[in-house]
């Protein structure tokens, strides 16, 4: 039977936060290798993600082609099915709906509300939610149950590293991500826009560097986690765990993550391998 897929997609943590973490239930899986994303906030990242793309190693002196093909190829040794090939991803270029030809069952639990399940992203899966609480890697390890008759493919986004990297109650200003901009959009446009939210103002150079650390203690835990998740599994499981895209600390003048052009932005962890 084809391996099973678990791939796990760490909101928002950039390599250098992940790099300074200890994570050594995740590094059991294999080498961390510093990769690229393709787009710098959580959807247009997770619909190449789901596409297929991996985040990219952005090596020179070859032709761009050559990295998609790789890509894609590899698919063939991680799932164990020897006749897949790039037609397989065509015409739909999405990964679950692949699977799911070659007999998956497709589970997802996300925390991010901009890939609430009537976004895009839900396509192809048989069981597609949003979770209720931000941080809870824990509610979806608890619903992994793996079907001995066919091979099953569990995709989790962890909003534990997302801002506000907190894993208990919240101490600093509340900063609305795209979703909460979105809610408020309406009120902002009939109302003077001129206006600016003193809540929101720009974090002091410490602030910054507690929550680069936040972001790190939050994929250890992420990672005390993983032990709970190994023992569900069975031996022929595949992981994948890495980052939808980056963040700033204050680089720059930076904070965050988005409409921002920085490579900080782009430059995430990876780190894949068959269950220990």
């Amino acid at each position: 039977m084809a391996n099973n897929l678990v791939y796990i997609i760490l909101d928002s943590c950039r390599y250098d936060s992940f790099l300074s973490a200890n994570a050594s239930n995740i590094l059991s899986l294999g080498k961390l290798s510093r990769r690229f994303t393709y787009a710098s906030w959580t959807s247009p990242s997770h619909h190449t993600i789901l596409m297929g793309l991996l985040p990219h190693e952005s090596p020179r002196n070859v032709f761009a082609s050559e990295v998609y093909k790789n890509e894609f190829s590899k698919w063939v040794d991680r799932l164990d099915i020897p006749n897949l090939s790039f037609k397989s991803f065509v015409p739909y270029l999405s990964l679950p709906r692949m699977l799911k030809d070659n007999g998956y069952r497709t589970v997802a639990r996300v925390s991010m509300p901009v890939l609430n399940k009537f976004t895009p992203a839900s396509q192809h899966f048989d069981d597609y939610e949003l979770m209720s609480n931000h941080n809870d890697f824990q509610g979806m390890i608890d619903i992994v149950d793996f079907d001995n008759e066919s091979p099953t493919f569990y995709f989790f986004n962890l909003g534990e590293t997302h801002y506000p990297y907190m894993l208990t109650d919240e101490t600093l200003p509340h900063i609305s991500g795209v979703h909460g901009v979105f809610k408020a959009m309406d009120d902002f446009m009939l109302t003077n826009r001129s206006e600016t939210n003193n809540s929101s103002s720009f974090f002091e150079d410490q602030q910054m560097k507690f929550l680069h650390e936040q972001q790190s203690l939050c994929v250890n835990h992420v990672d005390s986690l993983m032990d709970s998740l190994f023992s569900k599994c069975p031996s022929n499981t595949y992981f994948i765990v890495s980052a939808d895209h980056g963040e700033l600390f204050g680089e720059d003048g930076y904070f965050g993550h988005g409409p921002i052009m920085h490579k900080k932005c782009f430059e995430v962890p990876l780190v894949e391998g068959m269950c220990p």
